[in-house]
């Protein structure tokens, strides 16, 4: 039996600003139909990851794999040639664009040819309704404005445009942080889809609560360093909660390990 490549791999990355190292030799990987949940709190290295996982910063050592090949990622458009896609918190949508305007931003149908070329608005409308659609989510009329759609909402049309797409994995950085419990139930209903169509899916969150009933596997990050790398059935998020906050577990009390 031969065992398919991650999807995704970081592989001993460091990043240093300066005389600060931000990551020290981080490693995890994705698969497809996984989903990752990477932990941490403020300042623990999650954003910087991301940031090198979609092409925004380079590493100063280590590198990336995507399907077991080695790939540098200089920019973000590299990343989604790859099937990277990142969905970020507050960047989701343009808020004074429609929702179709949204869902196309970057990919516009169109009809006519050479100088004559329009934007096929019909088109777009249709595609994004009958998409989002599919995908289990309810937007009254595509013509409305983004920014009119609750956070969860904006959240969940984002990651439909990026599986629409071709996204073959998925970075969402801290989707529920700012969202209500209904509102987060949406994203991560999104998540669980995106999941059953075989993407892999990083799931960035301080929030063990929300990571532990989704999440595959869970990385812990704490001070730039992996400390923690489990699968669902060998933790909780008690115990996600003690390895964000650099907490152990007390020793049992004839002295032997617990």
């Amino acid at each position: 039996m031969t065992l398919r490549a991650p999807l995704l791999e970081a592989v001993e990355i460091v990043k240093r600003f300066g005389r600060v190292t931000a990551l020290d030799r981080v490693s995890f990987a994705v698969g497809p139909g996984e989903v990752v949940c990477l932990l941490g709190d403020n300042g623990a290295g999650k954003s910087t990851l991301v940031k090198i996982l979609t092409g925004v910063e380079m590493p100063t050592a280590g590198g990336l794999r995507v399907d077991g090949e080695p790939v540098t990622f200089a920019t973000p458009r590299d990343a989604r040639a790859r099937g990277v896609a990142t969905v970020y918190q507050d960047l989701a949508l343009v808020p004074l664009m429609s929702v179709w305007r949204n869902f196309v931003l970057g990919a516009e149908p169109v009809h006519g040819r050479g100088p004559l070329q329009r934007l096929d608005t019909r088109a777009a409308e249709r595609l994004a309704r009958e998409t989002l659609a599919v995908l289990g989510i309810q937007v009254s009329d595509v013509r409305r404005p983004a920014g009119t759609l609750s956070g969860g909402e904006r959240q969940a049309v984002a990651i439909a445009r990026a599986l629409h797409f071709g996204a073959r994995v998925l970075i969402l950085d801290e989707p529920t942080a700012a969202l209500g419990v209904r509102q987060a139930e949406l994203v991560l209903d999104q998540v669980a889809r995106a999941r059953a169509r075989g993407v892999g899916v990083v799931l960035v969150t301080h929030n063990p609560q929300h990571a532990a009933p989704l999440g595959d596997r869970f990385v812990v990050l704490r001070r730039g360093r992996v400390v923690g790398d489990t699968t669902r059935g060998e933790t909780d998020s008690e115990r996600l909660t003690e390895l964000m906050a650099g907490e152990e577990p007390a020793p049992a009390e004839d002295g032997s390990a617990p």
